[in-house]
Order: structure tokens, then sequence, then C-alpha cells
């Protein structure tokens, strides 16, 4: 019993284990902190993934727009109601139900 008792009053230990525990919990970098910021960081790389995948849509839709003919038709039909001479084009929108 002694022996455990002179191992806890050894103060080395001691302050180890303060050491320890203060930088665990109560340290700028402590663990909660640490979890937390690898989240972020995992989050950020999912969005620059995402980002990266929508940049080279982009510009791949860019190349289509400049050397197909068929796209720039579509395109001007599509957003701006473009149309040839002698033909009819229909706009159907969706009309939202009010809430009740």
């Amino acid at each position: 019993m002694e022996k455990f008792i002179s191992i806890i009053r050894n103060k080395y230990l001691l302050a180890g284990v303060a050491f320890l525990i203060w930088m665990s919990f109560f340290d700028r970098y402590d663990f909660a902190t640490q979890f937390s910021y690898q989240q972020q960081k995992n989050n950020l790389i999912q969005e620059k993934e995402y980002y990266e995948k929508e940049v080279t849509s982009i510009e791949q839709s860019i190349k289509d727009v400049q050397f197909n003919q068929n796209e720039i038709q579509r395109i001007a039909r599509e957003k701006y109601k473009m149309k040839k001479d002698k033909e009819d084009i229909y706009v159907i929108t969706e009309i939202e139900e009010p809430k009740k």
C-alpha cells in the first residue's frame, strides 16, 4: 500500500498526468477541436471534388456551344425562346398550389 501511495505522490507522475489531462481536454488543440477540424476538412474536400466536377462539365458545355451548331440551337430555343420562321412555340409552366 505504501508503494502505491509513494507512486501517486511522485511529483513527476503527477506533473505528467496533469499535462496529459490539460493537453487532452483544456488546450487550444484538444481532441474535440481536432475532431471538428477533421470533419470540416472532409467537408471541404467533398465540396472541392463537387466543384471540380462542375467546372469540368461547364467547360465541356462551353466547348459544345462553341463548335456544335445543334447545341447552339438547343440553347437558343430553351433559354431564349427563339424560333424558326413559321414555327410556333408553346411555353408550359407549372403553377404551385397555394399552401393552406
